[in-house]
């Protein structure tokens, strides 16, 4: 038997892996990294997210994850709350990623730790060794890897950056149990309070917008605190110069239509969502058991790949669509006037935007 290669152990591959594995494929599930990190996205979980990490013997409450009951809209001076349709949670990376790591190893994936250069038909190339198999599940997250590269087009693409303020009973007090989204020209940020009291806060912004800062992340947090309140109270209860974790090139809004032969794409690798949708980790989950069945029932990766961007597509589209309002001075004006004077509407948009 010709054993499935998932590369790639964060949420989309794990979850890959840990299906196969029930179903008695056998994968070889490869990570860069024998010790799990934090990455940058993904410290929001929503209700519909939650609910798919139950199914899998994950429960968010029990790793510690913060509750979320309330969304916050921030635009300049202005300010709008309204209730979450389902009580999401904030809930590390680091936690998420290793919980499910673990489970697909106990269920009988076969962990390798190697560093993966390129991915061709058949074949990675890692700086271990060569990894060959007629089913690569790729799920390397927003990063690329050659051979697989997806397009990047536009001047003006977004970059990622991440910062998180360390536990405060003044700042766990101001957040409380809300997800905050602060926008400004040329970008957003996304607060959340996670299992330590820690506050991430994640920021998608247009790579000029990071120029005009002079390309350095802390000036770049310094200069939105100065024409934005609500995000400079927050900031208040940061060490001076924390370290600022950055991702480039991020193509939100891309979705992979079409396989090349024998690569399922899943998570980042299948569809890229704007992170002020907070559905980041439910596609990762989705796309990899999606792949997963599709792989266990004998269908070709193709077959999996245009049916998952056609899941996509309407989640993708309604938060590219909000994002590009968003990051407009009149647009996130708009957003939080509408979203205070018009009840349910956010939740409506929440709701369109769920895979």
């Amino acid at each position: 038997m010709i054993r499935p290669i998932v590369l790639g152990a964060g949420p989309a591959g794990s979850v890959a892996a840990l299906l196969l594995a029930e179903g008695g494929a056998e994968p070889i599930l490869i990570d860069r990294e024998p010790d799990i990190g934090d990455a940058i996205c993904g410290g929001f979980l929503s209700w519909r997210t939650a609910k798919a990490l139950r199914e899998l013997g994950c429960d968010p409450a029990a790793l510690g994850a913060r509750r979320v009951t309330r969304l916050r809209l921030y635009a300049g001076e202005r300010e709008a709350e309204a209730a979450l349709p389902e009580a999401g949670y904030g809930l590390s990376r680091k936690a998420l990623d290793s919980t499910l790591r673990h489970l697909a190893v106990e269920r009988g994936a076969q962990l390798e730790i190697d560093r993966a250069r390129s991915v061709a038909s058949g074949r990675i190339e890692g700086e271990r060794r060569t990894w060959e198999s007629a089913a690569i599940f790729l799920a390397i997250g927003k990063h690329d890897i050659r051979g697989e590269a997806r397009p990047r087009d536009g001047a003006d693409l977004a970059l990622g950056l991440r910062v998180r303020i360390p536990a405060s009973d003044k700042l766990n007090r101001m957040i409380g149990a809300a997800i905050e989204l602060h926008l400004f020209r040329g970008g957003y940020a996304g607060v959340v309070l996670q299992e330590d009291g820690s506050a991430n806060i994640c920021l998608a912004v247009r790579k000029s917008v990071l120029a005009d800062a002079g390309g350095d992340p802390w000036e770049l947090l310094k200069a939105i605190a100065r024409k934005n309140a609500g995000f400079a109270r927050r900031m208040a209860y940061a060490e001076a110069e924390l370290p600022v974790d950055t991702i480039g090139a991020v193509p939100y809004g891309w979705i992979a239509h079409e396989a090349d032969s024998g690569v399922y794409r899943l998570g980042d690798q299948a569809a890229v969502i704007p992170s002020l949708a907070g559905e980041g980790m439910a596609i990762a989950l989705a796309s990899g058991r999606a792949a997963a069945q599709s792989y266990l029932e004998g269908e070709g990766p193709s077959i999996y790949q245009r049916r998952f961007a056609q899941r996509a597509a309407r989640p993708v589209r309604v938060a590219e669509t909000l994002w590009h309002l968003a990051e407009t001075s009149r647009g996130a004006a708009v957003m939080t006037v509408a979203a205070r004077l018009i009840p349910g509407l956010a939740g409506m948009a929440m709701r369109m935007s769920r895979i």
